[in-house]
């Protein structure tokens, strides 16, 4: 082993701010960053990761800050420090873990931060109380950007009024459903009884923002507690973004480390990355219910690593919504019968948005401390199950160097579908949603495919076919699509 070229994760950290009320004593994101940053170097024993630090980065939240990572590294101690952001998307924490190592690997850096943070209970707490939640301006611009800021949407989806991961994340769920040819009973008690088990998970979590288990029945049935948001999914089946946290992950080189006098017992080695995304346009992907990317970057990274998926140990598969983790699991080879979870996901942990799979990183470190040797995988996921990253850890040094592969080239080259922003006529129903507008239905969309095998997407407003929408299986049917980019059936 080259000691100097072998990228070790050595401290990591979480926090959480829980309030009743906001006033403008609340920390904001910034200062969970710099707090949970403070908590991993104590975590390794070693406060001087921090002021012989070198690159401070910070993972895009949904925040006003320009460059962030200048006032996190102002206030660790390291002024001059490299400052880096991300662009938006969840799937950039592991990013930035694969882009880290690799600095750390060449000799560019020896210490890197890592750092993100959300408020989004403040910001809906202040929202409830009139008033604007109060954060800093930190202007300026970073010193790199890791990954690329690319459009994800089409003017033709945008003007039939799709948007939102509450409507793209059902469509795929029920696209999926009918591939499966599973009923609509049979459906939603499997998928609420998978995320009953992840709610288990994050009952044993001590940084879960619910830590209780919740009954698979009382995930399913819609309530006033657990109100309808996109069928099929009710409020306990959609990520839970109204929490603060912050998490901060420290890497450095074996060599660093063991100058420092970090225990060998907090060492967590990243063995390999890997990192690839579907097209950034839902319209032009062949199909809704798969993703080719998963499958050849999540296998690629088990490849790399020497192992099969029978051989991961720990798991956390992205769980913004049940169909991302339903894919993510099926591509990678992964049983959805088997632990799917270390920390309970973005629904019961708590999904800070981007910055969640720090979190899950920061927890699949600690289970991996306390099972020295077990294997654990890390999937991460961004925009409408758009883009993906990968990554193996353990606390057995890798076989051979750090690897990290992107695999975009190979998903490239797999088949596409054309959009027809024209189409009027009869077309086949691959996925739709139906979006809850208080106790009743406000719009239905649908993906459909045309009889010369292009896709196009149709609203409607009608109650009574919203209605039969969530009672019978809608995929396969044919539907009429007029000039407004409207379907009856």
């Amino acid at each position: 082993m080259n000691e100097s070229a072998t990228p070790v994760l050595v401290g990591v950290a979480q926090v959480d701010q829980r309030i009743r009320e906001y006033t403008p004593e609340v920390k904001e994101p910034v200062d969970l960053m710099i707090d949970a940053l403070r908590l991993a170097a104590a975590d390794a024993g070693a406060e001087a990761l921090l002021t012989e630090a070198t690159s401070v980065r910070v993972i895009r939240g949904v925040w006003p800050y320009k460059n962030p990572a200048k006032r996190v590294a102002e206030a660790v101690g390291v002024p001059n420090a490299e400052t880096v952001l991300t662009p938006y998307g969840g799937n950039f924490v592991q990013t930035a873990i694969n882009h880290s190592c690799l600095d750390i690997q060449s000799g560019k850096h020896q210490i890197i931060l890592i750092a993100g943070g959300e408020c989004g209970n403040s910001v809906a707490k202040a929202r409830r109380q009139g008033v604007r939640a109060e954060w800093s301006d930190l202007p300026g611009t970073p010193d790199r950007i890791i990954g690329e800021d690319k459009p994800m949407f089409d003017e033709f989806e945008v003007k039939v009024g799709l948007r939102a991961p509450i409507q793209w994340y059902p469509i795929f769920e029920t696209a999926l459903r009918a591939q499966n040819k599973e009923s609509l009973d049979a459906h939603i008690k499997r998928v609420s009884e998978l995320w009953s088990g992840f709610s288990r998970v994050a009952a044993g979590n001590p940084h879960a923002a619910l830590q209780k288990a919740v009954s698979a029945e009382e995930i399913r049935t819609i309530s006033a507690s657990n109100r309808g948001i996109s069928y099929p999914y009710p409020k306990l089946m959609n990520s839970n973004n109204s929490v603060d946290m912050g998490a901060a992950l420290i890497l450095t080189n074996v060599a660093t480390a063991k100058r420092l006098g970090i225990p060998r017992s907090k060492w967590v080695f990243p063995h390999v990355g890997t990192d690839s995304h579907d097209t950034y346009v839902v319209s032009h992907r062949d199909n809704l219910h798969s993703s080719p990317a998963i499958r050849i970057a999540g296998r690629r990274a088990l490849e790399l690593a020497g192992m099969s998926a029978n051989d991961v140990d720990h798991v956390d598969v992205y769980s913004c919504f049940p169909v991302a983790v339903q894919v993510g699991a099926t591509e990678i080879g992964l049983p959805l019968t088997r632990p799917l979870t270390v920390t309970g996901g973005l629904t019961f942990n708590g999904g800070p948005l981007n910055n969640y799979v720090m979190h899950s990183v920061a927890r699949m470190a600690e289970v991996l401390r306390e099972q020295p040797g077990k294997r654990g995988l890390i999937t991460a996921n961004g925009g409408m199950l758009t883009k993906h990253a990968f990554g193996v850890y353990s606390t057995e040094p890798p076989m051979k160097p750090y690897q990290y592969q992107d695999v975009q080239a190979e998903v490239d080259r797999l088949p596409r579908r054309e959009l027809d922003a024209g189409f009027i006529g009869q077309a086949t129903i691959e996925g739709y949603v139906v979006m809850y507008g208080g106790d009743s239905f406000e719009s239905a969309y649908a993906g459909l495919r045309t009889d010369d095998g292009k896709r196009t997407w149709a609203v409607t407003r009608d109650r009574g076919l919203m209605q039969d929408m969530t009672k019978q299986e809608y995929v396969g049917k044919r539907a009429r699509v007029n000039a407004e980019h409207q379907f009856n059936i």
